[in-house]
């Protein structure tokens, strides 16, 4: 560590007396009270400090002292179900010290230093490992068994092992040795988060995220290992989409980062998850979550830590085998957090203030995404999943944020405020929404027995579409005007809006889907356009048709008989 002081200070950026082999991103603690900052800019003799915490009282002259690491997370048992700040401080144990204030500078480690955990050993003394490799299990939650990986990085022959039985996550539970050197295992490891965890090869996804939102699973599904893009104004519904994918994706582990949130947003949100159930297995859905919480009214400089805190806890969770998915929410504030720390830097601007490095630090996000063959053995794949929603001003969507995360995202959710404003939600436009995986994922349920599956939602795509045209032609003429079996498509057009495109997640029953039941529900729908498009070629009027309609609650309430 090393020593050197203040020489100005603004806003979160802090500028100090630059020490001999500083590093860029290198942790530094800023003032009597440490507040923890990183170096993003080394010029000359001066090293600029963006700070995590709060500045307000700083002084020139004041020290700060540069720690020679980088940000790291501690990774390890004790994770999941806790509700951490951007730089992974953890909010719970933080109450219980200094009451619903964050104190400044305060340092509280991210594991529990007290609590044993039950490890079973899955290696023996003798054997070879590498990095990647489990040498043992600890069971978190009864959702989750947490593998205890050797870190990247390391290799040898394991000299000691330790027995099945209770300890901390800093006893030293095995010993291996590699070219003569000896060197002790943790429980936990720490990793930097701008680093990408390396993984043996990336795969092409080819399963579906199963959300239980019919509009999403159905026509614009996104895979295991895929990317989403949720953009939307004020009031469209972004959030509670992002809920509820939190809520019911067919996930191992799900990390919900709230980016520059509103504090009522996310209180709601912490408040409701600890209740809710996981529908796969009835277990609290807190068992198999972590929470990221960075509301609007903190620091704006940790918005950017967060969103890497999120994608870093994601890879070590794929890395043992995990399917995990990550929601941000909102990437536009993380990119405003970019914005005024390169304001600060006094760097060229890009478009609308942006920084010109906007579109690269996006895709570096986003490609930290896959499904993936991972480290070690024994061999495992996992997947991470990244969802961003995206909250362009006034809904403009060429707004540099939303087409930099088009450009690297393959699923495109529209949210559209005009559906909003009719009470549709979600307010999907399935007009302007698209699915890069649409076509893997029908094979995949076609596979699974969901015969017809392509060729069912191309068809729904099909009626949505024509309704469109229809409706202007409705706008000028009247409805009258139309041949009986267009106005015919137009009733099943309506049915497919308001029956199953329109989903409550406030509702017991439609609040999730089940696949299967989806299926049942849309299949039943073209039947009856089928069907009663031949009808109406044998002389049937449209009234004896319409009596006919499938009865889409009644499919719906099975999953709960």
């Amino acid at each position: 560590m090393k020593e050197t002081k203040i020489l100005k200070i603004a806003g979160s950026l802090v500028v100090a007396e630059a020490p001999e082999g500083a590093k860029i991103y290198e942790v530094a603690k800023v003032g009597e009270e440490g507040l923890v900052g990183e170096v993003v800019r080394i010029k000359e003799n001066q090293a600029f400090i963006q700070v995590y915490e709060e500045t307000s009282g700083l002084r020139p002259g004041e020290k700060v002292i540069f720690t020679g690491e980088f940000l790291r997370l501690e990774l390890g048992p004790g994770i999941i179900g806790n509700i951490y700040d951007g730089i992974q401080r953890p909010l719970d144990k933080i109450f219980e010290k200094r009451g619903p204030f964050i104190a400044r500078g305060i340092e509280i480690p991210a594991l529990s230093r007290e609590k044993k955990w039950h490890f079973v050993p899955l290696l023996k003394e003798g054997e070879s490992v590498r990095e990647g490799d489990i040498l043992g299990e600890v069971e978190e939650t009864p959702l989750i068994r947490h593998k205890i990986l050797l870190p990247p990085g390391k290799k040898g022959k394991i000299v000691e092992i330790k027995k099945e039985g209770e300890y901390g996550v800093e006893e030293t539970i095995a010993i291996i040795e590699n070219e003569g050197k000896k060197e002790e295992i943790k429980m936990f490891h720490r990793w930097p988060v701008r680093i990408p965890r390396p993984v043996s090869k990336k795969i092409d996804p080819r399963e579906p995220l199963i959300t239980g939102q019919r509009i999403i699973d159905t026509l614009f599904p996104v895979a295991k290992g895929g990317t989403a893009c949720v953009p939307g104004p004020f009031g469209s519904g972004k959030t509670v989409i992002q809920h509820q994918i939190a809520k019911w994706a067919d996930a191992d582990v799900v990390i919900f980062v709230g980016c520059g949130e509103r504090g009522n947003e996310m209180t709601d949100l912490l408040m409701e998850f600890p209740e809710l159930k996981d529908p796969r297995s009835g277990r609290p859905l807190m068992e198999k979550s972590i929470l990221i919480a960075n509301t609007s009214n903190m620091p704006v400089a940790a918005r950017e830590a967060s969103v890497y805190t999120g994608i870093t806890l994601g890879e070590y969770f794929r890395d043992m085998g995990y399917d995990v998915v990550l929601v941000a929410d909102s990437t536009s504030r993380w990119a405003e957090a970019l914005r005024e720390i390169s304001a600060r830097l006094e760097e060229m601007p890009g478009e609308e203030g942006y920084p010109a490095y906007l579109s690269s630090r996006t895709s570096e996000f986003y490609e930290r995404a896959g499904k993936v063959k991972c480290l070690g053995v024994p061999e495992r794949e996992g997947s991470l999943t990244v969802i961003g929603a995206v909250s362009p001003p006034g809904g403009d969507l060429l707004e540099p944020v939303t087409q930099a995360t088009l450009r690297v995202t393959k699923v495109f959710w529209r949210l559209d405020d005009r559906l909003a404003s009719r009470r549709h939600f979600p307010a999907i436009n399935w007009l302007e929404s698209y699915s890069l995986y649409h076509e893997k994922m029908a094979d995949y349920m076609e596979k699974k027995g969901l015969k017809e599956w392509g060729e069912i939602t191309t068809q729904t795509m099909e009626i949505l579409s024509k309704e469109a045209s229809l409706e202007e032609i409705v706008k000028l003429v009247g409805k009258e005007a139309l041949s009986v079996e267009d106005q015919f498509l137009l009733e099943v057009a309506a049915i497919v809006r308001e029956e199953f495109l329109m989903q409550n997640a406030f509702d017991e029953i439609d609040t999730y889907t089940p696949l299967e039941i989806q299926y049942q529900m849309i299949k039943s729908i073209i039947d009856f356009y089928r069907e009663g498009k031949r009808k109406l070629k044998e002389g049937k009027t449209l009234e004896e048709v319409m009596k006919q309609r499938p009865n889409l609650l009644e499919i719906k309430s099975k999953k709960i008989q």
